[in-house]
């Protein structure tokens, strides 16, 4: 006889990377507000080896609109904002000599929208994650039945998963409406 649980553990492993990949992809997006995550994806080459920015340089927030990046060597000030210059980031980094600012403009109302539709189709694709995991652990355990589990064990692993399923929905939509609230504020 099969445990129910060889199917809803790796169901509910699923889920929950897929609510982890949403929260680090809404972090990424700008709302307006210096948020040193913006600059997670961004790479640098330091002595042949490509790193992330936090390998090389301090990164901080002095207030709501800059984020300063104080590199560790002089030599990775070129690096650092070649980088930043050709990502995704789309701001353009100022240099002083010691500090890398970079300002965070404020958005307009048609970028807000268009950033809160961004957030809604990660929404959506992680709660498509959550319903794929989902049916393939109801699929197992329909199978599981027919390699002899009792049907009313199976019923309560469906309920188990569909508790698991709801339960991420709802963190998938508590996650969406903090950065829908986020970027529409002024």
């Amino acid at each position: 006889m099969t445990d129910p649980k060889t199917y809803i553990g790796p169901s509910e492993e699923k889920m929950e990377m897929a609510v982890a990949y949403l929260d680090e992809t809404l972090a990424r997006i700008r709302a307006g507000k210096a948020n040193a995550k913006i600059l997670d994806g961004v790479r640098v080459d330091y002595y042949g080896s490509v790193v992330p920015i936090s390998n090389v340089a301090n990164i901080s927030v002095p207030d709501a609109r800059t984020i300063a990046i104080t590199p560790w060597e002089k030599s990775m000030f070129k690096e650092i904002e070649k980088a930043i210059i050709n990502s995704e980031v789309g701001i353009t980094p100022e240099n002083n000599g010691e500090v890398i600012r970079l300002s965070i403009p404020p958005l307009t109302e048609d970028r807000r929208k268009t950033l809160v539709k961004q957030c809604k189709a990660e929404a959506e694709n992680a709660k498509v994650s959550v319903r794929n995991a989902r049916r393939e652990a109801i699929e197992g355990l329909k199978k599981a039945v027919k390699q002899g589990m009792p049907e009313d064990t199976e019923k309560d692993a469906e309920n188990d998963v569909q508790k698991l399923h709801d339960k991420y929905l709802k963190q998938i939509d508590d996650l969406f409406a903090a950065k829908e609230k986020e970027i529409l504020t002024v």
